[in-house]
């Protein structure tokens, strides 16, 4: 896809690596970005420090008023990144940290596409960018909420692609591992375990790095994106010998400190 004069919305564009796909895609032709986020002050800067080509709307990414309130403001949605994420870093987690985790890292997906796709479908275009996370295709050690709603939302992303891949809407998925943003740097001042996996797995890059991978994969048309290379290996050593894959996960858990 040309995203040349197309109208983007972009959740979890208050910084980190929403506010640098927004940039990326205006820098590659975006006609106008609609970034959406809960924290009002931080969403509404983001878009004035872009300028006259960008809009701010603040709320909840899954409540369906929200979308569509940013659908509105962008006019006609040519593409959507599903961005926001949380992580609580919390094991097995209570039902607070799983129904706050699965309703912004999955449900509010699940909305956008029950929105968007009957609209591009009717269309023959549309672009959806998913956000998951290395943690989607593999696991998240220390956050098994975060690890199951990125599994989801990477299935989600495969099944529309399939579904609607030869319709004319193109799907990619994001499944970086350590990301220079406000999520990981929490997580490592607070010593959570399945942050400082992350850091110790691979090297922390910049978000900004990470959106010219996702772009790059938007014109070549290339679902999978991984900004980190060794997720491909990793991923394929966990289908080709399970056992022995979750051996090696267990000894990084052991050798990992974290609260």
């Amino acid at each position: 896809m040309d995203l040349t004069g197309k109208r983007i919305v972009v959740t979890g564009a208050a910084g980190g690596i929403g506010l640098a796909l927004a940039k990326a895609a205006l820098d590659a032709g975006a006609e106008h970005a609609v970034l959406v986020d809960i924290d009002e002050r931080r969403v509404q800067q983001a878009a004035e420090g872009i300028g006259e080509r960008a809009a701010a709307v603040s709320g909840d990414v899954a409540d369906r008023a929200v979308l569509k309130r940013a659908f509105d403001a962008a006019g006609q949605v040519d593409g959507f990144f599903a961005n926001a994420g949380i992580g609580t870093g919390s094991g097995l987690g209570d039902d607070d940290a799983w129904e706050a985790t699965m309703h912004v890292n999955i449900d509010a997906h699940i909305a956008a596409a029950q929105l968007l796709i009957p609209q591009w479908v009717d269309r023959g275009a549309g672009l959806w960018v998913t956000t998951a996370s290395a943690a989607g295709v593999l696991t998240q050690i220390g956050d098994a909420p975060y690890a199951v709603s990125k599994a989801a939302a990477v299935a989600l992303a495969e099944w529309l692609s399939v579904t609607y891949g030869d319709r004319g809407i193109q799907v990619h998925c994001l499944c970086p591992m350590g990301v220079n943003t406000n999520l990981l740097n929490a997580g490592l001042d607070s010593d959570a375990q399945s942050v400082n996996v992350v850091a110790a797995a691979g090297a922390i890059l910049e978000p900004e790095d990470v959106a010219k991978e996702v772009m790059a994969a938007i014109a070549g048309n290339h679902f999978m994106v991984l900004p980190h290379p060794e997720v491909a290996e990793f991923r394929r050593r966990k289908v080709a010998d399970a056992d022995r894959w979750l051996a090696g996960m267990r000894r990084l858990q052991a050798a990992v400190p974290g609260a």
